[in-house]
């Protein structure tokens, strides 16, 4: 049985071509980096060369645009403001288990050349020190880099406004060379791993890349008094997908960055760096600056989640970092899903 087709609730297809016979679209040769050949991307090893800096994704995503025929953008290019007719405005949707596109990259309708750059353009966007992290969810996940995952350009790159959108199991992530106004990460971006393939974790959740995450909020949890505790700690858990800005004036469930004492809030700070660690530096700093744009961390609220406590050990699986404009949502019951949207203002609709 591929990971795609485990019995996941959660994982299940969410308006995507995942119904589609694999078989078609897997090629039999090597999966994951080591089918990977560097050597097929004179351009981008040049600039390499001659400047000492990698190629940024964005110019690797104009590279790949260039080299697709009529045929190929035909089916993975699309204007930026294109609307699908079942799934809404393509661009901006976000899912946890999703092909945007029906060709997924180890399929004969990439070259090998197309492949390597796809390479790039994902390593980039990835922090270097995360890639073998992402590697291995999409090894447990989706039997491997390349295997599941599809891509889709929107707009012209080089020619104004345009975005790359990567999905797959447990993946939805983006580059758009600050297209997006007013977006971090280029819109709504989704990361996940079920490491076990069992689809429920065991409390300690050994092995997940992304666990460390939420043992740094738990410190938070661990810091606080009685009566703080109460304040953070919340009954319901909200549906996975409610990632949307609520305009709720500040209402917002768990207890405020702002009744933290300051070594409180530094460990806020601290659980904040960490989940923006996986990605590059400049997805990174855009979190920020959106952050600061709406008040900053004293604008959010954490909730830890106590109806779906793992082991009943009061070690929160499920909890929420959440702002005007800023919603981390990790889900770490029964195996780890995270939604994330950051804006830098609340009117950004969300497309999920």
């Amino acid at each position: 049985m591929s990971h795609t087709d485990k019995n996941c609730p959660d994982c299940k297809s969410s308006g995507s071509y995942l119904g589609m016979d694999r078989r078609q679209f897997i090629r039999v040769s090597g999966t994951g980096a080591a089918a990977l050949t560097i050597g097929s991307l004179p351009r981008l090893l040049v600039a390499e060369k001659s400047t000492g800096i990698p190629p940024s994704p964005e110019s690797a995503v104009k590279d790949l645009y260039e080299s697709l025929s009529e045929q190929q953008r035909s089916q993975i290019c699309f204007d930026w403001d294109y609307v699908d007719p079942e799934r809404g405005l393509l661009r901006t949707r976000i899912g946890n288990n999703w092909k945007i596109t029906p060709h997924v990259l180890n399929s004969d309708f990439f070259t090998d050349e197309q492949r390597d750059i796809v390479r790039v353009v994902y390593e980039g966007i990835v922090h270097s020190e995360w890639h073998d992290k992402f590697d291995q969810q999409l090894k447990d996940d989706a039997d491997g880099y390349g295997q599941s995952q599809s891509i889709a350009i929107f707009g012209e790159p080089g020619d104004g406004k345009f975005e790359f959108v990567m999905t797959g199991r447990h993946m939805t992530m983006r580059c758009d060379g600050n297209s997006s106004n007013h977006l971090a990460f280029g819109g709504p971006i989704f990361y996940g791993h079920d490491p076990g393939g069992v689809f429920y974790e065991e409390k300690e959740h050994k092995g997940n890349v992304f666990w460390e995450q939420a043992v740094e909020a738990n410190q938070v949890y661990e810091m606080l008094d009685g009566r703080q505790r109460k304040l953070a700690e919340v009954a319901n858990s909200p549906q996975e997908k409610e990632v949307g800005f609520q305009n709720t004036g500040g209402k917002r469930p768990g207890i405020s960055v702002s009744d933290l004492s300051s070594d409180q809030h530094e460990q806020v700070q601290k659980t904040l760096q960490t989940l923006i660690a996986p990605y590059r530096q400049s997805d990174q700093d855009e979190v920020i600056q959106c952050l600061q744009a709406q008040g900053g961390l004293e604008q959010c609220n954490l909730a830890f989640y106590t109806d779906a406590d793992i082991g009943e050990d009061r070690v929160w699986d499920n909890w929420r970092l959440e702002g005007p404009a800023f919603v981390w949502y990790f889900r770490g019951s029964p195996h780890v899903h995270v939604w994330v949207n950051v804006a830098d203002n609340a009117s950004v609709p969300l497309n999920s």
